[in-house]
């Protein structure tokens, strides 16, 4: 989007042709900055681009992105072996062995640090399973009583929507339709024009608010198949400086105006695919970093919460700062007990792609 033309961005196969990863953790690290405040109060009076924007987060803007690339990245993961049996194998293999360790924890290990004593006892096996088995938030006992957002994982209800994300692209993929650009733009148009009408309010008399909080489903899809249009279409963009302050431009507007995930969609996704593929130079020696985001998203609600729970006086930056700590710490473990390992598992005999790292 510029008036001098660059060739088409190459498909991202090394950690050092891209900033996905970086992007990714800058994206959990706000989901983070969001919740803390918002643990501390009850609601998102001192939640910085709450304030700003009148109730946009900085958590909002991190899953909408979130989705976004994973998008891009899971239509590329397809593209490279389009079949169904490897296609989930990957897709299994990357999302659900860092979710399951972290769900386990937060059942048997944060749960019992947040009840009284009896937590062990009322657990429910059946409940917990299911939750588990759907990708869902650990059904436990009651913990962190008292307290603001009582929940031993409140940033997990989203897995289960990206999987969800992953089954549509495979049934898109299995129908043909996938292959056939122009079928393919015109389903995921009609699906962001109906997120669109939502978010603009025209459906209210059906009752879709503007949050799409009665399906949230319809929100994620449209960020979700907004990248998998970027991804389709790589070659012929142009990603160019000009065209991403353009669209930084249309975010903050947007954003200001109260009208925050469409202009993500029209302004942000360009900007987003921008930092992606051409990044300033300063950023090319994070890309050698392990790709930490998804612990650090997955652990940075249940470190937040204990750290409130144990000590209560901590102010809101320090409690930021220490739980981006020890997210990161916990986001390392996962990653090089868990994830990676894991994810040798997808080719053994291959290596393995950094930009094939995705999730939500």
């Amino acid at each position: 989007m510029q008036h001098t033309t660059m060739p088409a961005p190459a498909l991202p196969e090394s950690r050092q042709a891209n900033n996905f990863n970086l992007i990714r953790l800058a994206l959990a690290l706000l989901v983070i900055v969001s919740h803390t405040p918002e643990m501390m109060d009850g609601n998102r009076s001192r939640e910085l681009l709450s304030l700003l924007t009148g109730g946009f987060s900085f958590g909002e803007f991190a899953v909408d992105g979130f989705f976004l690339l994973s998008g891009f990245l899971i239509l590329q993961s397809w593209d490279s072996q389009p079949s169904a049996l490897p296609y989930l194998r990957k897709r299994l293999l990357r999302i659900v062995p860092g979710y399951l360790l972290a769900a386990l924890l937060c059942a048997f290990v944060v749960g019992p640090l947040a009840a009284p004593a009896g937590y062990f006892a009322a657990i429910w096996p059946r409940g917990l399973g299911w939750s588990l088995l759907t990708l869902d938030i650990p059904a436990t006992p009651a913990v962190f009583a008292g307290s603001h957002y009582a929940s031993v994982n409140g940033a997990m209800w989203t897995i289960r929507y990206e999987f969800l994300c992953y089954l549509v692209l495979l049934a898109l993929g299995l129908a043909g339709l996938l292959r056939r650009r122009a079928l393919m733009a015109v389903l995921l148009t009609a699906v962001l024009l109906l997120y669109a009408a939502t978010a603009c309010g025209a459906l209210r008399p059906l009752g879709l608010d503007a949050d799409c909080r009665q399906f949230p489903m319809l929100r994620f899809l449209a960020f979700f198949g907004a990248g998998m249009l970027y991804c389709r279409w790589r070659a012929q963009l142009r990603f160019q400086p000009h065209w991403a302050a353009l669209a930084a431009v249309v975010l903050a507007l947007g954003i200001w105006l109260g009208f925050a995930e469409l202009s993500l969609l029209a302004g942000g996704s360009y900007l987003f695919f921008y930092l992606a593929f051409h990044g300033p130079s300063w950023l090319a020696p994070w890309r050698r970093l392990p790709d930490i985001s998804y612990g650090v998203y997955l652990y940075g609600w249940p470190a937040g919460k204990l750290l409130l729970w144990y000590v209560p006086g901590l102010g809101q930056g320090a409690a930021t700062v220490l739980t981006m700590v020890l997210a990161g710490v916990c986001g390392l473990f996962s990653w090089y007990l868990v994830e990676k390992p894991a994810l040798r598992l997808k080719s053994p005999r291959r290596p393995l792609p950094a930009s094939d790292a995705s999730f939500a």
